[in-house]
């Protein structure tokens, strides 16, 4: 009993908490998730208030948190809208890829760090986060942009290319041979197709045998079905977050309309947490040794996403304020990043105190970015052309007068006007 004394306590002044920088966050006009991550720092290890007995109840919070996220983001779109994002997106897929895990394998390189680490590092900075995009597309109301198919194109690839990384980099950690590897993938592979088959195939089936009239059941349905899926797809080694995605998909029309507006109030409860728990488990005295390291490789990589955007964007025929904008919200990373670093971190330990400082400064950054990108660029630019068209325009009045001044034994206009009507 005393336990759960405990419990309800640390959860109510954790929610509580969460309510009330939310708030604060609000009246400023900026997202919530920076206050939420440095609220998860204070209730951590090391933290002001260290929590004891809610500690595994906001772990399990934070998984569904993510799953809710992603639901509710697919729920957005069709089955037919992906398919045709995957064909559209696929080369900006490959240029992500590219542009953003080059610099962290290249990091590891340059620090000393084996090959394992190089692959694990690489994938810390080449994942987008799903869950930091999808809230941060809610709060700043960007779910209708021209731009965000093509942002979630690209978070799409990312995750499903999930399914191929995580089993390399586990097989890798674990020293398996070329066989062991190979058996791996493919079952991952394989998996992660069944899955995006039977979404595709028999979305419409899902949609109807889901459907109630009755908002309770339909609640409890849709809910208890993603978590089923998204457990399963975990336990074939695909991103949970995947198998909730391709479940928001799979249900359409007037059921995922219904579904959006019950199951609302219930993901930004649980993202929230997640936040909070991504922030629980830093070790704040672990960050100043690396953060110098992980501020220069996170700002080659906001440069790297911010390209990305833009190229995304452009293949779609966005204008430039929405590849802007479509830049600056692929910037944050996330749970992904933080998954990786924990599987290499038997490999070496250096990597989880580096990854941690580096989706931190991302996790806080990366909301501004999606926030400011693009009006920070529009007034660089107005700036820029307002003083070209000054120097275009020539010298001002003043300059002007300066150069009619007399030099020395010459008459000024001004001299020659006045002596006009005198004699010599």
């Amino acid at each position: 009993m005393h336990d759960t004394t405990v419990l309800l306590i640390e959860l109510g002044a954790v929610i509580l908490g969460l309510g009330l920088v939310g708030r604060f966050a609000g009246r400023i006009g900026l997202s919530p998730i920076p206050l939420y991550l440095l609220g998860g720092l204070a209730f951590g290890h090391g933290g002001f208030f260290p929590l004891t007995a809610s500690e595994e109840f906001i772990q399990v919070g934070a998984e569904i948190g993510v799953i809710l996220l992603l639901l509710l983001l697919g729920l957005e779109y069709s089955a037919s809208e992906l398919v045709t994002s995957l064909k559209t997106q696929y080369p900006s897929g490959l240029v992500d890829f590219a542009l953003n895990a080059v610099p962290g394998a290249v990091a590891a390189v340059l620090l000393g760090w084996g090959p394992v680490a190089a692959v694990a590092l690489a994938g810390v900075t080449w994942i987008s986060s799903s869950g930091v995009i999808a809230k941060v597309l809610t709060d700043l109301g960007r779910l209708g942009n021209r731009e965000t198919p093509v942002i979630l194109g690209v978070l799409v690839i990312e995750d499903l290319s999930m399914a191929l990384y995580l089993p390399l980099l586990t097989a890798l950690v674990a020293g398996l041979g070329v066989a062991g590897t190979s058996l791996t993938m493919v079952v991952a592979v394989g998996s992660a197709g069944l899955v995006l088959f039977v979404a595709l195939r028999f979305g419409r089936h899902i949609s109807r045998a889901v459907s109630s009239d009755t908002p309770e059941m339909l609640l409890l349905v849709v809910f208890g079905l993603t978590l089923l899926i998204a457990g399963i797809a975990a336990k074939l080694q695909v991103s949970a977050a995947v198998g909730a995605f391709l479940v928001g998909i799979a249900l359409s029309g007037e059921t995922a309309e219904n579904a959006r507006s019950l199951l609302t109030p219930l993901r930004d409860l649980f993202a929230a947490v997640f936040f909070v728990f991504f922030g629980l488990n830093t070790e704040p005295a672990e960050i100043p040794p690396v953060l110098l390291p992980a501020l220069a490789l996170a700002v080659v990589t906001v440069v790297t996403k911010v390209i990305t955007g833009w190229y995304a964007a452009g293949r779609a025929g966005v204008g430039s304020k929405g590849r802007l904008r479509a830049g600056g919200a692929l910037v944050a990373r996330g749970e992904f990043s933080i998954v990786i670093a924990g599987l290499a971190a038997g490999t070496d330990p250096r990597i989880t105190p580096l990854a941690t400082a580096y989706v931190m400064i991302l996790v806080i950054f990366g909301p501004l970015t999606a926030r400011w990108a693009e009006p920070v660029v529009r007034n660089l630019k107005g700036l820029a052309d307002t003083r070209r068209t000054r120097r275009e325009a020539g010298p001002t009045d003043g300059a002007r007068h300066e150069d009619t001044a007399a030099r020395p034994g010459e008459r000024t206009p001004d001299d020659q006007a006045a002596g006009a009507g005198h004699s010599p």
